[in-house]
């Protein structure tokens, strides 16, 4: 109800939901638009290169790159991308993550240009946040 904008989700479409009583029984179909969608890196990553390549065949054929965006929230989590070089010490964390920030540093940049270019994509930092 909240997205009826009689273009994606008409009010047709909000009155099958609210007669769900009915409309359940029929093979009707109703337009789902999330609030929100989480990723992890694993596919998070890929979906900012399909965003970046879409802002650059816009500018190329002389729209405006800046229409390119997420629809609804996003909200990217790194995470697990960390590997074990260092273990038993008390800063053997601390040494792995270097490692890892080392090892990562164009991704991490690309993804934190993701971050502030794209409207309504946001990126948790490795070590913020995790998805399971």
């Amino acid at each position: 109800m909240r997205n009826c904008d009689e273009f994606n989700v008409t009010k047709a479409d909000v009155e099958k939901i609210m007669d769900w009583k009915n409309s359940q029984k029929l093979d009707v179909e109703v337009p789902f638009k999330p609030a929100r969608v989480i990723l992890q890196d694993f596919t998070g990553v890929p979906l900012v290169v399909d965003l970046a390549a879409m802002r650059d065949a816009m500018k190329r054929l002389g729209g405006d790159p800046k229409k390119i965006n997420p629809l609804c929230q996003v909200d990217l989590v790194i995470d697990h991308s960390i590997m074990v070089h260092h273990a038993k010490t008390l800063d053997a964390l601390e040494k792995n993550q270097t490692i890892e920030f080392n090892d990562n540093k164009e991704r991490f940049e690309f993804l934190k240009w993701g971050q502030g270019s794209f409207e309504n994509l946001k990126i948790v930092p490795p070590g913020s946040g995790i998805v399971h």
